[in-house]
């Protein structure tokens, strides 16, 4: 066994040497390629705004001045749909390298009975990209407090926050911090909950040359290869998953161009949050700092609901973690047939159902605060880039 492990070691030593090499080639090979950028606020605004166009219900789309939380003047970049409405606001947080724009097969569900906003986290979309800690605990506190520094600016009291993936993960740490804000929290396929298995490789049976790769990139950002492909990125991005554009057909006219472009555009900045994402992981899937070490400091009155994709790469087993460690508290576990981890995407009839379920029982619960009327801040911090009625 031992002249096994030997082997192993050199091999992996071996492979991540030679994966570096070419790599290193590649680079000085290519020169300007890989400094190369077709990345622009302009046209992420305007790509955007074409992905928006297939949502019928009035919005606005405006930032939000969050002052230094992180850099010395963060701005938050929001959408708001029926924020007029007396019902339980809805806060949606988006997973990693995504945008407010791929809600939009969500947001006329939600918005028909209630007021909606979802943002792009900081660090990613049309947010400010500062500079995040080097430290997990550090980085998780920073998310957190965006969050709360942006719901201060809106005036919101209450809501119901819902987080898929990555949001999952930030929203669970809001909750654990602010429980008196959260109504519900509903987490879709949310990422960074159980601890990472010892024995990952065997118990998921990789391959020892994925292994070795998985080895050699692990010091780079999840997303490195989107911006090292200059200007093939958008083609990178329609290539390797061509699924997610496919199922904007139905919302989106030229779909297979415009998804990509929006991806493309929303992660070929300087990659702030993707950093900040790779200080929380413990290795792609797990994070440094799971949530199941944390859950039974939740809020126990405070009511969940999580739901998966029955096809997804996520390990599915948060909601038993939440069932098992508070036990009096309620919990609502759905798990969506035929949905992968985009599972607003995948199903998105059956996930607004089930969100909706959720926000009316926040509707119907006792209040845990005194409530102003949420708006959109009229101060000098926050302006209203534009509004769009519904066609």
């Amino acid at each position: 066994m031992g002249s096994e492990i030997n082997i192993e070691t050199a091999s992996s030593s071996v492979s991540r040497t030679w994966i570096w090499n070419i790599l290193a080639f590649v680079w000085n090979w290519t020169g300007g390629w890989f400094s190369w950028t077709r990345q622009s606020d302009a046209m992420l605004r305007n790509i955007e705004q074409t992905i928006l166009s297939c949502v019928k219900t009035a919005y606005k789309r405006f930032y939000v001045d969050i002052g230094s939380v992180v850099g010395q003047c963060d701005k938050i970049w929001t959408i708001s749909l029926n924020d007029e409405s007396a019902k339980t606001p809805l806060v949606m947080l988006h997973g990693m390298g995504a945008g407010v724009a791929l809600w939009c097969p969500n947001l006329d569900a939600f918005a028909a009975t209630r007021p909606v906003y979802a943002i792009d986290l900081l660090g990613f979309g049309r947010s400010s990209r500062p500079k995040f800690a080097s430290d997990a605990e550090k980085v998780e506190a920073q998310w957190v407090e965006s969050v709360e520094e942006w719901r201060r600016e809106v005036k919101l009291d209450e809501f119901v926050l819902l987080g898929h993936s990555l949001g999952g993960f930030i929203a669970t740490a809001y909750a654990l911090k602010y429980p008196e804000r959260v109504r519900h929290l509903v987490l879709a396929d949310p990422w960074g909950f159980p601890e990472k298995p010892n024995n990952v490789y065997e118990k998921y049976q990789v391959p020892f040359w994925v292994r070795a790769v998985a080895t050699a990139v692990q010091p780079l950002n999840p997303l490195w290869a989107v911006r090292a492909a200059g200007p093939a990125g958008k083609w990178l991005v329609s290539k390797t998953r061509p699924d997610i554009s496919r199922k904007y057909l139905s919302y989106v006219p030229d779909a297979h161009t415009v998804i990509p472009e929006y991806i493309y555009q929303c992660n070929s900045q300087s990659p702030s949050g993707e950093s900040a994402f790779h200080t929380l992981m413990h290795g792609f899937g797990w994070a440094k700092n799971p949530m199941v070490r944390r859950v039974t400091q939740l809020d126990p009155a405070l009511p969940i609901t999580v739901l998966y994709g029955s096809r997804s790469w996520v390990d599915n087993s948060t909601g038993q973690l939440l069932k098992e460690n508070r036990p009096s508290s309620k919990t609502y576990v759905q798990v969506i047939n035929g949905a992968g981890h985009h599972v607003y995407l995948d199903k998105p009839e059956q996930f607004n159902k089930y969100v909706l379920e959720a926000c009316v029982l926040a509707d119907d619960s006792p209040r845990r605060v005194t409530t102003d009327k949420a708006h959109i801040p009229k101060n000098s911090n926050s302006e209203v880039i534009d509004q769009a009625t519904a066609s």
